[in-house]
């Protein structure tokens, strides 16, 4: 399994970029950030973690954008993956948003994956004009236009919320397509969704029997016909060895755990604590073990 971090952004602590090069130097496979453009004050949506209108991070509106964020990140890094966990597409306009990512991709020498999120903050979305019943549909047509742009010559897309005529889009992602995940809860409407419009899930930390989730993925992406095994994400919390070898082996490829939004120092040593745990449970998922 690849071991990742994900850094939730904010105006505080650590940058994203010293985080990015930190984890690179250490040898982890892939940098996440988050997304939220902003949070209403007043709104009708309950977090998915608290059951109310309650944060239970001020993070949350303070989280920097993910595409600088990942600029400031692929300037100063060479090999690690950079990613969203996730990122709302939806939030944005699809032209411009195909042509952000990839053009980081294009600059990053092709290390972009977008990590999607329906949005489970239906009021931000709605100031965004998306209507919340039809979030996963804007999203698969967004998803489905943005790989036009990005592999077609002339590219053209005619959908219920998205639409224009044959167009001329440079540059092209580096592997001809920018991977795509969804985050979400491990619900077969997730899956089928997933099997139909993506590249693979990122879990949720109220998921739980996260092998019977990817065996209900895997029947999904086998009955659409899609060949290959999907990509599997799962966000851990702390590092249990039991664990991480039942994910292993129940088709879980990456792993993910988050770093504090604190001083350099105090990342840098999680940072080398985290290495040590992963190299003691999984010898060789690091390519770099600090001094």
């Amino acid at each position: 399994m690849r071991i990742g971090i994900v850094l939730f952004t904010s105006d505080r602590g650590i940058t994203p970029a010293e985080a990015a090069r930190a984890a690179e130097a250490r040898g982890f496979h892939t940098f996440y950030v988050p997304e939220h453009t902003h949070i209403p004050v007043r709104r009708d949506a309950p977090h998915p973690g608290t059951g109310n209108e309650a944060l239970p991070d001020d993070r949350y509106m303070r989280t920097l954008d993910p595409w600088v964020a990942l600029a400031g990140a692929a300037a100063v890094t060479e090999r690690i993956e950079l990613a969203t966990a996730v990122a709302l597409p939806v939030e944005h306009d699809p032209i411009t948003l195909a042509k952000t990512v990839a053009s980081l991709d294009h600059l990053s020498g092709g290390r972009v994956t977008l990590g999607c999120g329906f949005g489970w903050n239906t009021d931000e979305l709605s100031d965004h004009g998306v209507p919340p019943g039809k979030r996963r549909t804007v999203l698969r047509e967004y998803v489905e236009a943005m790989r036009a742009l990005w592999s077609q010559e002339e590219a053209a897309y005619d959908g219920d919320f998205v639409k224009f005529g044959p167009s001329w889009a440079w540059p092209k992602p580096v592997r001809g397509d920018v991977p795509v995940l969804v985050g979400a809860g491990g619900t077969e409407n997730t899956f089928a969704w997933i099997a139909r419009s993506a590249d693979g899930w990122i879990t949720t930390p109220r998921d739980e029997n996260i092998v019977d989730s990817v065996a209900r993925l895997r029947e999904a992406w086998a009955a659409r016909g899609r060949t290959g095994e999907p990509r599997v994400v799962a966000l851990d919390g702390k590092p249990d060895p039991e664990k991480l070898a039942a994910w292993a082996g129940g088709g879980v490829t990456d792993v993910v755990y988050g770093l504090p939004d604190r001083s350099v120092d105090e990342v840098h040593g999680y940072l080398d604590r985290l290495v040590v745990k992963m190299e003691t449970m999984l010898p060789g998922s690091l390519g770099v073990v600090p001094a």
